[in-house]
């Protein structure tokens, strides 16, 4: 049984090259018949390896490294059939209903605005090295509404 949906949206950081680069995961939590809970991961509708994990974690674009990604942000989507308010509507023939989503265009893992590229630590003057700091990226409704103006694009 499906226990929770989400869109998961995973940021990496490139040990090597510093490059940055986002990409969106579906996420499913099961329990299956011995009570047991996995977590399945999907991208772009083929099913993955966690990205929080060394086998699944993918390659940088620019070198070609793996390195683990970090939830940066996630959306639940409700599981069926949920309250008997939840709105829903029958599908009488499924062949005829809602034909144009058969031939939408699917959205990409990657199809969102990429992180801007904050390049290697600096070093300080002790010639350690001091992380980069990532923007902060709004994760709810008020955070979102307030960033650019309170115009409230997502800037993720």
């Amino acid at each position: 049984m499906i226990t929770e949906l989400a869109l998961e949206r995973v940021e990496f950081t490139c040990g090597h090259c510093w490059h940055q680069w986002s990409t969106d995961y579906d996420v499913q939590h099961y329990r299956d018949a011995e009570g047991r809970d996995w977590e399945y991961f999907s991208r772009d509708g083929i099913a993955v390896d966690s990205p929080y994990t060394p086998a699944g974690a993918p390659p940088c674009p620019e070198c070609g490294r793996h390195w683990v990604g970090r939830c940066a942000a996630r959306r639940l989507i409700p599981t069926p059939p949920g309250a008997l308010d939840t709105p829903r509507q029958p599908i009488m023939d499924q062949v005829g209903h809602r034909p144009e989503r058969h031939g939408a265009p699917l959205l990409a893992a990657r199809a969102h605005r990429q992180p801007d590229q904050l390049g290697p630590p600096a070093s300080d003057a002790g010639g350690t090295s001091a992380m980069a700091t990532t923007p902060s990226v709004p994760t709810t409704e008020a955070e979102v509404g307030a960033g650019e103006g309170g115009a409230g694009r997502w800037r993720g």
